[in-house]
């Protein structure tokens, strides 16, 4: 196809292309698919070979958001029947921690319900920080907490944090049907004010919440403007018990296709498969490999994922390999770009800007992941049994498990 060629050519050349031709991309049919990974892998290899970067969730505290954002199972009025839980102490959020290094991972994103910190969270969060670092030798920190207000991502900074997530979710023109206690511009203030305290910017989006193909091409072109290192891309999961629960329109193949768009338009940025890959990938998820260079291990915020390694045998399997501690995650030039705005020289050499972000943040898609099915959302340290099988168009209610294991519990977490 002339269009994939193109988007080859530009992707290589790190050139944006046109709305146009990233609307084109999401209309392929499914006989097109296979050559779409195609196209995309080839970008992805570019910049970032066959690594794939590991990410943690460790979920400070969980529930009773006082914002209303459709999709999370912790916002305002959920019915949803997650674990609640105030704030994590230092050891305890170490220890959680450690056990996803422990399984491969590099990175560590800490994330806590709310509409943003106070300045007592930030000294918690500090603490905490400081305390992960110390028990947990080379790892990377990035903080998911909310709104900032001035000053409080430099703070977060001194304290050793190497990354900011906060996702943008959606578009500006949608934003405001999914949530009404904050705007849009206040998620692109957040993410500035990180970006300009010397943290690695870390901000994705949700995909499937009813929206659009031109609202998903507005989000990523907005986020390739804002420029973020990370971009983690959730998958909404539909918990009951909250407005958006009803919503299944998501498919492997749509799922693939968006993926492969969001390459296109940020070519040499870290993009995380985040929350909901177990729910709507399903059997399709190593395909996805060919398209994103980051993935979140085992469980989410409030949501489990698959087993720890089966996570790790999948990327064995696709012939990829996990990315380790002593390597830069991002190319050259982005991880030359982010030490000199300040980003410190250790960080920077291991992809400082490249958050996990989607860190899986407290917005969290529904549960899945980081904000918006990308963070985080029962008991038992495997993959939800599967029915033997289940028409191809039937809503997946069996993957959905509410998380009851690892942070906020004593039964061990996976990773």
């Amino acid at each position: 196809m002339d269009l994939l060629n193109t988007l080859v050519d530009k992707g290589l050349r790190r050139e944006l292309p046109t709305r146009e031709e990233a609307l084109a991309v999401l209309a392929t049919s499914d006989d097109e698919l296979l050559d779409v990974v195609a196209a995309a892998g080839k970008v992805r290899r570019q910049w970032f070979g066959r690594r794939v970067k590991l990410n943690y969730l460790v979920n400070l505290k969980s529930g009773l958001c006082p914002e209303d954002c459709s999709y999370c199972s912790q916002r305002l009025g959920s019915k949803a029947d997650i674990l609640k839980y105030t704030w994590l102490k230092p050891d305890e959020a170490s220890k959680a921690a450690a056990a996803g290094v422990a399984g491969g991972a590099k990175r560590v994103c800490l994330v806590a319900s709310g509409r943003g910190p106070t300045d007592r969270d930030i000294a918690r969060v500090s603490e905490t920080i400081e305390t992960i670092k110390e028990q947990n030798e080379g790892v990377e920190v990035c903080a998911c907490l909310g709104l900032l207000s001035d000053g409080q991502a430099e703070r977060l900074r001194a304290a050793g944090a190497d990354a900011y997530n906060h996702n943008l979710n959606t578009s500006e023109a949608t934003y405001g049907e999914i949530t009404s206690t904050h705007t849009y511009q206040d998620r692109v203030d957040t993410v500035t004010k990180a970006h300009g305290a010397g943290l690695s910017a870390c901000s994705g989006l949700i995909a499937g919440m009813g929206e659009s193909d031109e609202d998903l091409v507005d989000v990523v072109f907005s986020l390739r403007e804002l420029d973020p290192d990370s971009v983690p891309v959730n998958f909404l999961i539909p918990f009951e018990g909250t407005p958006l629960g009803k919503e299944w329109n998501l498919t492997p193949q749509r799922c693939l296709r968006i993926l492969a768009m969001t390459r296109f338009v940020c070519p040499d940025v870290e993009v995380r498969l985040a929350g909901g890959r177990e729910v709507h990938l399903r059997s399709m998820q190593p395909l996805a490999l060919h398209l994103v260079n980051s993935i979140f291990l085992g469980d989410y915020l409030t949501s489990e994922g698959q087993a720890g390694q089966t996570d790790l045998d999948m990327i064995a399997d696709a012939g990829f390999e996990v990315e380790g501690a002593g390597t830069t995650t991002l190319p050259r030039h982005r991880a030359d770009a982010l030490a000199a705005a300040g980003c410190g020289t250790d960080a920077a050499a291991s992809g400082c800007g490249s958050s996990a972000s989607g860190c899986g943040a407290h917005d969290e898609s529904g549960g899945g992941s980081h904000e918006g099915g990308g963070c985080g959302p029962c008991g038992g340290h495997g993959a939800p049994e599967l029915p033997e099988q289940a028409p191809a168009d039937q809503a997946r209610t069996d993957l959905v498990a509410v998380r009851r294991r690892g942070a906020g519990t004593d039964l061990a977490p996976n990773a």
